[in-house]
């Protein structure tokens, strides 16, 4: 079971993983063998997660999700299989959970009338020098 939040879990046959070549430094351990982890979940088709908690993750991950509702993390930050299959396992539960995680209201505010003030008065004493110098002629 990976665990997402306290009160959530998701079973590992739920999650598949992809091994690849991966790019940057390694010498001949990047040209050799495939390290790169790309782990795949399906949120359309999860039959662990409620339909609120899908139309969320969709929502506020959607840059991520593919048109078929599969989520992909990809991680190639270390030089062996284990690490960076670890890795996208923390960064999956972290994106999830970040998406899950219930967004305060906003509370709306009034601008103090002092600060209105203030800021009246100022552009009146701009419009004074603007037209104090309009006013002026330059001709010699």
């Amino acid at each position: 079971m990976i665990e997402i939040s306290p009160g959530l879990s998701l079973p590992e046959d739920e999650i598949r993983f992809t091994f690849s070549r991966s790019g940057g430094p390694g010498g001949q351990n990047v040209n050799k063998l495939s390290t790169r982890a790309t782990l795949w979940f399906d949120v359309v088709g999860s039959p662990t997660l409620s339909e609120s908690q899908k139309d969320k993750i969709l929502r506020r991950l959607g840059n991520r999700i593919s048109k078929d509702g599969v989520l992909q993390v990809v991680s190639m930050q270390f030089r062996t299989q284990k690490g960076n299959r670890e890795d996208a396992l923390r960064r999956f539960a972290s994106l999830l959970a970040a998406a899950l995680k219930e967004q305060p209201r906003r509370k709306k505010t009034r601008i103090p009338r002092g600060a209105k003030e203030a800021r009246l008065q100022s552009k009146k004493r701009r419009s004074r020098v603007k037209t104090a110098r309009a006013r002026k002629t330059w001709d010699d």
